[in-house]
């Protein structure tokens, strides 16, 4: 077993807290949003965590996610279910990005996608604080890091999706234990569903930012940037966004980075990057107000951000208005290009939702919002190989004879 799963650590949690009102809850209690309907922070004895451990004792531990294990609101290592998270690579694409553009490559990650860092540590709590069964609406890909953690250690699980929802996605979680439905809505049809049951005692609610701990485990991805870059940060971060729970849980992490000590005030911009198909976020922004209404007839390439509305609107918007970022829609002509231009030219094949990152990053460059020289970091929440490709190009002839004329 790694070193970092077997050895117990001491945990820091104190409490929890509403995100909104500021309102303390009990840690080491089943909860879900705050009485104000809003999500709840974990937070921690940042001074303790200064005091038992180091940067430096961080940075020569095995580079996965359990390194940061004192930053992390698992108690007890039995609880943690584990598929071997590592640290995913930051990859150049100077051909089709520029010099300073770096990929945090997620699709590395098990079940093939980021939302294997917040369903690791939401699942590992909810055994730790003993839930049974667990319902969630996705468009794919949190559905199948739920059923691959959940059926790993027992606990029942209902995933509703969205009717158009890719085929490999759907089968992928039936295939991992999880009982899935078609919806003919949109995820937050699926939503109101699980909401539902979820009020009628059926099951426990793991929608997005609606449990406390999916945000702790993808606030990793921060934790991570800030030993990838020797405890700097980059200038600028382009997340793909639906939901929001990564940005808001890097802006996390780097808020405890600095109190703890280990980085400076010096934060990357951060640009939510949504799909123009399907934007609240970008339309509260423009708007200059703080929580994003529902988008109506949402249509977009990029499944993944395809959500109307997210419960954690103002958090994204507090942390892309405090960065001096901004949030950007891009169309789905734009995303396809940058996923076709990033593989044939670079040699990595993106998801949709990655290729919008891109998308962004080029159009945020035309406007002057970034320059080449700075660096960017984007976010490629998943193995582009879960999702539809064009046909390729038959070379031979039904007599298995080379055309070397088109060759």
């Amino acid at each position: 077993m790694n070193e970092n799963l077997s050895a117990d650590r001491p945990s820091f949690v104190t409490h929890l807290e509403c995100s909104m009102t500021g309102e303390r809850y009990e840690a080491d209690k089943l909860h879900g949003l705050s009485k104000v309907g809003r999500p709840l922070l974990v937070r921690y004895d940042l001074e303790a965590i200064g005091k038992a451990v180091s940067r430096d004792e961080i940075a020569a531990r095995p580079t996965d996610l359990w390194r940061w294990r004192e930053l992390l609101p698992v108690r007890h290592t039995k609880d943690i279910v584990s598929l071997g998270e590592i640290e995913t690579p930051l990859v150049p694409i100077p051909a089709s990005g520029g010099a300073n553009v770096l990929v945090k490559d997620e699709g590395r990650l098990p079940t093939g996608s980021f939302k294997a860092r917040g369903l690791v540590m939401a699942v590992s709590m909810a055994k730790e604080l003993g839930v049974t069964k667990i319902a969630m609406p996705t468009n794919g890909n949190a559905g199948a890091a739920l059923a691959a953690y959940a059926s790993r250690c027992g606990i029942e699980t209902i995933v509703l999706c969205p009717e158009d929802t890719p085929e490999i996605n759907v089968r992928e979680i039936a295939l991992q234990g999880a009982r899935v439905w078609r919806v003919n809505g949109l995820i937050d049809d699926c939503g109101a569903i699980v909401g539902k049951g979820a009020a009628e005692g059926r099951w426990f609610d793991f929608s997005t930012l609606k449990e406390p701990y999916r945000i702790e485990g993808k606030k990793t991805m921060g934790l991570e940037l800030a030993a990838q870059f020797g405890w700097e940060l980059p200038d600028a971060i382009f997340y793909p966004t639906g939901g929001g729970t990564g940005l808001i849980g890097m802006w996390k992490a780097f808020d405890e980075l600095e109190k703890l000590g280990w980085i400076g005030s010096k934060r990357p911009r951060m640009y939510a990057v949504q799909a123009s198909g399907c934007a609240p976020i970008v339309k509260a922004y423009d708007d200059g107000v703080e929580h994003a209404d529902r988008w109506e007839n949402s249509h977009t390439v990029a499944a993944g951000i395809r959500v109307p509305k997210a419960v954690g609107d103002f958090l994204i918007l507090r942390a892309v208005r405090e960065s001096g970022g901004k949030a950007i829609a891009v169309d789905d002509d734009a995303i396809l290009k940058a996923v076709d231009d990033t593989a044939r030219q670079d040699g990595l094949l993106l998801c949709p939702e990655g290729g919008a990152t891109l998308a962004a990053y080029r159009a945020a460059l035309a406007d002057g919002l970034v320059s080449e020289s700075e660096t960017a970091v984007l976010f490629n929440c998943a193995t582009g190989l879960k999702y539809p490709m064009p046909e390729a190009t038959n070379w031979l002839d039904r007599h298995g004879e080379v055309d070397f004329d088109r060759l």
